[in-house]
């Protein structure tokens, strides 16, 4: 079973930047797309970011256009997420998830497979 395992989350205060990392242990174990997610408590998954791997091609929403980009790694078999200009609403639990169901999608729903997550904290 493929495992996805985030890590890079940390407390910095606003203005910073962070890249998270997502490492798969079975990485083309059939899934085409991967995404990044983030969770306030509470709340539903939001998506941030998603990849067709095999293309290169990229989705995010509104929120996300201009800070966050997503990237990967196919040598390393790394999944990673630039943040710049962090701010205090950036504060969150982030997961990473693969799926082939529909790429590029920012609909947890439509991803199989899921990391347990990272927190990122960000101070004013």
């Amino acid at each position: 079973q493929v495992q996805l395992a985030e890590s890079g989350g940390a407390s910095v205060q606003a203005g910073g930047s962070l890249r998270l990392s997502c490492a798969g242990s079975r990485w083309t174990d059939g899934s085409k797309c991967m995404a990044w997610f983030r969770q306030y408590p509470g709340k539903a998954r939001e998506g941030i970011g998603a990849i067709y791997l095999s293309l290169g091609t990229k989705n995010y929403p509104d929120s996300a256009k201009g800070r966050f980009t997503i990237s990967h790694d196919n040598t390393q078999k790394i999944l990673y997420l630039q943040m710049n200009d962090l701010k205090p609403e950036d504060t969150a639990t982030y997961y990473c998830a693969a799926g082939s169901r529909l790429c590029l999608t920012l609909r947890e729903d439509k991803y199989d497979i899921w990391g347990k997550g990272t927190q990122v904290t960000v101070s004013s």
